[in-house]
């Protein structure tokens, strides 16, 4: 009988697609020669991955709307019932796989199942939730936000954030209390980050941190695309005007498409739009093309200017290839990220709760009137290129199980 291949679980929480985008770049990025591979989501974004078919283990997911419209009023995102259930149903993929890492992007159960099971749990994560980044919290779109604005919601959200953050974070520590686990302490980015090992799905040079522990390690960007076809059009696109590609994904705001073609409609350029099947344009103006979904990777290397919502899977795909980034973004998360992107220099934030048809005009237009724009994104492309994050995680994991199988040989011995 040959030797037992160590068994890798990746598990994505699929409240966004891009949870489940990066955890299916890095499950294709460790070998099957040397692992045995699994995959666990919510199947909704299955059908956009099926090299993933044959490793996937359906495991369930809050619905989309439910999550973005706690976002959208600044409650927690998960209740203790609610993680309970998904650590109940993580026990019981644990106990089936046996796997010998975990590996989870936004699966907040997993600080309560892992531990349970005394499986590593490596979490990947976006810098700039650690708690050893210096960073400044915007305040989100929250009911709050457009009633007295954003400068005195700024100032409130300042004031009561360390509450807000606690409040978040007690649904967690409660779920882990009831399993005999000890708190992560009143702090959302503690619930967010935590592992046994936390990955960072970004670049040091673009979010910083300081004072990292040894098990608090830098990825890389994860770079996802649909691999979807290319639709009808895609080759009667005009030549000699810049192209804008447009896709606020799973977590925009889909009800802005018909204000932001509009407002692009009077640029001399060509835009290309992928709704994620959340909207049906009715109106289309003569100078757009739309469809459901589009491989990022081909439709921002067409594009002089791709628009999103804001995200870091939609913004490091066009960074890597120094495409400028207008983010239209609503929530914290998508705020941090643009955040800085800005302060490279690469691109534009605009609130969705604020933003017109002439702001997002103006935006377009400058950003393709001002070389420095694609100085800057150009910069951080040749940043970007010496990254794999693939590869790092590759290194991650032969380390984790390296220092594992020390752990039960010392193990055997004591016992």
């Amino acid at each position: 009988m040959g030797t037992r291949k160590p068994v890798i679980l990746l598990i994505a929480e699929a409240v966004t697609l891009a949870h489940f985008g990066r955890i299916a770049t890095l499950a294709k990025a460790l070998a099957s020669s040397a692992y045995e591979i699994a995959v666990a989501s919510d199947p909704r974004y299955i059908g956009l991955e099926p090299s993933l078919e044959r490793a996937f283990h359906p495991i369930r997911s809050i619905p989309s709307a439910e999550f973005a419209r706690a976002l959208a009023q600044g409650k927690p995102l998960y209740s203790v019932e609610t993680l309970t259930r998904y650590v109940e149903d993580d026990l019981t993929l644990l106990d089936k796989l046996k796997p010998d890492l975990v590996i989870g992007d936004f699966r907040l159960s997993l600080a309560v199942s892992a531990p349970l099971r005394e499986i590593p749990y490596a979490a990947v994560v976006n810098a700039y939730w650690s708690p050893f980044a210096s960073t400044h919290y915007p305040v989100p779109d929250l009911p709050m936000t457009r009633i007295v604005g954003v400068r005195l919601a700024q100032k409130l959200f300042d004031t009561v954030r360390p509450i807000a953050f606690a409040q978040h974070a007690r649904p967690l520590n409660r779920v882990r209390r009831n399993y005999g686990l000890p708190p992560l302490g009143p702090d959302l980015r503690n619930a967010y980050t935590w592992g046994d090992y936390t990955l960072y799905a970004d670049i040091p040079e673009m979010v910083p941190t300081c004072n990292l522990p040894a098990n608090h390690q830098y990825l890389g960007p994860v770079l996802w695309s649909t691999h979807t076809r290319l639709p009808e059009w895609w080759d009667q696109l005009p030549d000699g005007k810049p192209v804008i590609f447009i896709t606020l994904g799973s977590s925009g705001q889909a009800s802005l498409l018909p204000m932001a073609l509009e407002a692009l409609s009077r640029l001399p350029a060509t835009v290309i739009v992928a709704t994620a099947g959340k909207i049906a344009i009715v109106d289309t103006p003569a100078n757009a093309h739309i469809t459901d979904y589009l491989p990022m990777d081909i439709a921002t290397r067409r594009s002089r200017l791709v628009i999103s919502n804001g995200g870091s899977l939609t913004t490091y795909q066009a960074l890597a290839i120094g495409v400028p980034v207008i983010g239209l973004c609503s929530n914290m998360d998508q705020l941090l990220n643009m955040g800085a992107v800005e302060r490279a220099g690469a691109g534009l934030t605009l609130r969705g709760a604020e933003i017109s048809a002439a702001d997002l005009f103006s935006a377009a237009d400058a950003i393709l009137g001002d070389s420095r724009f694609y100085q800057a994104a150009s910069g951080l492309s040749r940043l970007l290129q010496q990254y794999d994050a693939g590869q790092r995680l590759r290194e991650i994991v032969t380390e984790i199980l390296a220092k594992k199988g020390k752990q039960s040989s010392l193990d055997q011995l004591v016992g």
